[in-house]
C-alpha cells in the first residue's frame, strides 16, 4: 500500500498558498481542499443577503443564516480544478472579486462561521492524501498533519502579486488600494480572538520572496519525500 500523508499549508494573503497546494496535489495525486474558498463563499452569501451595511457586518444575521448555507466542491474537467458551489450554484468566479476579498477576514473571524467550516474540513481531512491551505489548517483543522508549512513573503512582493492577479482579471485598482487591503486582512487574520493566524510550532517556514514556483515546489516535494521515508510501510 502506498504511504500517504496529510499536508497543511497556512500563511499570509497572496503568498501563493493555493498555487503551491494545487501543484502538490497534482504531483502527488492527492485531494486538494481550498478552505479559503469556503470562507469566501460564506462572505459572498453575507454580501448578497445584505448582512454588510455601511461596511459593518451584522454578525447575528449571519449566524442565524448559517444553517441555510450548503457548500460542496465539484471537479471541473474543462478547467482541471475543483470549484466551490454555494447552495447548488457555482460561485468560483464570484468569490474572487475584490469586494469579497476585502470582507472575508471579518467573516472568518466569526467563531460560529469557523466552527461550521472547520467541522466540514475535518471530515474531509480524516483520510490521508489531502492538501489543505488556509489560515488555521496546521494549528486547528488538522493539527496532526505529517507536514505543516507556514508561508510568508515580503509585503511589497505580495502586493505586486495580488495587483497583477487582479489586473489580469480586469480589475482597475491602484497598487496602494491592493496594499491597504492586504494590510487590513493581515491585521484581522492575526488579531482575531478565534484561531488567529500563527505558525504552528512544528511547521516548516517557507519564505518565497526570492524563489519561483518551480523552485518552491521542488523544495516542498523534498520535504514530502523526507517524511515519507520515515513512515514504515504497511
Amino acid at each position: 500500500m502506498n504511504k500517504k500523508i496529510s499536508i497543511a499549508i497556512d500563511g499570509y494573503s497572496s503568498c501563493g498558498k493555493s498555487t503551491l497546494a494545487k501543484a502538490l496535489a497534482r504531483k502527488l495525486h492527492y485531494n486538494y481542499l481550498d478552505t479559503g474558498a469556503m470562507y469566501r463563499a460564506v462572505t459572498l452569501h453575507a454580501i448578497k443577503e445584505g448582512f454588510f451595511k455601511d461596511d459593518l457586518l451584522y454578525v447575528d444575521n449571519l449566524i442565524d443564516s448559517l444553517q441555510n448555507i450548503e457548500l460542496h466542491f465539484e471537479y471541473n474537467q474543462e478547467h482541471h480544478r475543483s470549484e466551490i458551489f454555494l447552495n447548488g450554484k457555482n460561485v468560483e468566479t464570484e468569490i474572487r472579486q475584490l469586494e469579497v476579498a476585502s470582507k472575508v477576514s471579518e467573516v472568518s473571524a466569526v467563531p460560529e462561521v469557523r466552527k461550521k467550516l472547520q467541522h466540514l474540513q475535518r471530515e474531509i481531512g480524516k483520510n490521508k492524501a489531502v492538501v489543505m491551505d488556509g489560515r488555521d489548517i496546521g494549528t486547528v483543522v488538522i493539527p496532526d498533519a505529517e507536514l505543516k508549512i507556514f508561508m510568508t513573503a515580503d509585503e511589497e512582493i505580495r502586493t505586486k502579486r495580488r495587483f497583477e492577479e487582479l489586473r489580469a482579471q480586469g480589475k482597475d485598482l491602484t497598487m496602494n488600494e491592493v496594499r491597504e487591503n492586504l494590510k487590513h486582512r493581515d491585521y484581522i487574520d492575526t488579531h482575531r480572538a478565534e484561531d488567529p493566524l500563527r505558525q504552528a510550532e512544528d511547521a516548516l517556514l517557507l519564505d518565497n520572496s526570492k524563489i519561483n514556483q518551480e523552485e518552491q515546489l521542488t523544495l516542498v516535494l523534498g520535504w514530502v519525500d523526507e517524511i515519507l521515508s520515515k513512515i514504515p510501510a504497511n
